[in-house]
């Protein structure tokens, strides 16, 4: 097949749909079709609505010729798609990965409002940019000739704020590796995720953590650390690998990848509760409320514990569920050949 790759974001840029195009990328050349990647480069110095213009020039010169075009995300890539698939009279699939409109708000606003409250409690104060991109980017949703959302959390939040057909809804799960060897922690660092955003929450967790880093050493636990500074792909996972515990205390994290990452290298967690991913991965995870510091404070004071931190290294060892990037890409191609 002739397939067109459709992203906001490729690497060397760090983020989940830049890793997610790569991977999508290597295998699907890998299985031997003939694969092409649209993602903003020269166009991000140009103002907003002019890159996407640019951008929807570019999808329309890769994609030309292409059997299947996959969408990355529901805004920056999806909108220049829509129309240009419209032009060339293409069929394009949409696979979700957040949500720019409300990580947008988050950011633009300051206000601490969960992903899963976010449509009902705030679309009236949106700015005219966020109006366009709810418009905009619902347009994108519904023509689409199939969504792929990796949670049926996410899936049931957006049919219903978007007015979607539930008959183009599927879910493709995540990336989820097959484990590395497990091995002691070198330090007592909670590895956090690399990126400031409001909406990662991680003001909170910093105010949580200097109160439980008093109490762990009150109850002569030792001292830990708090970790969130960036780093490219590779070497941050060999940083949650060697730290004694990953924590990630987001607004709404629909399918983490630190998460399965941390998985994947047998390190310990502490996750939001407003994921969709709590079912994949209760038996394993320790839940915090997001917008309560005393709750993550004594999670991360349970964690400290090595006892403790031991009983949950063993659960993520018997942790058995693999869902890898072959999977992924043979899921996809299999949904496209139904349309």
């Amino acid at each position: 097949m002739k397939i067109l790759i459709s992203t906001g974001i490729y690497p060397p840029d760090i983020g989940g749909p830049a890793q997610y195009a790569r991977n999508l990328y290597e295998t699907w050349k890998g299985q031997g079709h003939e694969v092409r990647v649209a993602a903003y480069r020269w166009e991000r110095a140009f103002p907003t609505f002019l890159r996407h213009i640019l951008f929807f020039l570019k999808i329309f010169r890769k994609g030309w010729n292409a059997d299947l075009i996959l969408v990355l995300d529901t805004w920056s890539a999806a909108v220049p798609t829509m129309y240009a698939c419209k032009i060339m009279r293409k069929k394009y699939i949409i696979r979700t990965g957040g949500d720019y409109l409300w990580e947008s708000y988050v950011e633009r606003t300051g206000e601490l409002v969960l992903f899963k409250d976010f449509y009902a409690s705030s679309l009236d104060k949106l700015s005219r940019k966020e109006k366009i991109v709810y418009k905009l980017g619902g347009d994108a949703l519904r023509n689409a000739a199939l969504i792929i959302y990796s949670t049926q959390w996410q899936k049931e939040i957006f049919e219903k704020v978007y007015g979607l057909d539930p008959k183009k809804s599927n879910i493709v799960e995540n990336f989820c590796g097959v484990r590395e060897e497990q091995i002691e922690p070198e330090n007592r660092v909670f590895v956090a995720g690399t990126r400031d955003l409001v909406w990662k929450n991680i003001e909170t967790l910093k105010r949580s953590f200097k109160i439980a880093r008093e109490e762990v050493v009150t109850k002569g636990l030792g001292e830990i650390e708090f970790d969130t500074t960036k780093a490219v792909y590779d070497n941050f996972q060999e940083r949650m690998r060697r730290s004694y515990a990953v924590i990630l205390t987001s607004l709404g994290d629909i399918s983490p990848n630190m998460i399965f990452d941390a998985i994947r290298v047998g390190t310990p967690f502490i996750l939001t509760e407003e994921t969709g991913i709590d079912n994949r991965v209760r038996d394993c995870a320790i839940f915090v409320n997001p917008m309560d510091e005393n709750d993550i404070k004594n999670k991360i004071v349970w964690m400290s514990d090595p006892v403790n931190r031991k009983a949950q290294a063993e659960k993520i060892r018997k942790f058995n569920w693999i869902h890898t990037w072959d999977d992924i890409s043979r899921e996809i191609i299999s949904l496209h050949a139904k349309l």
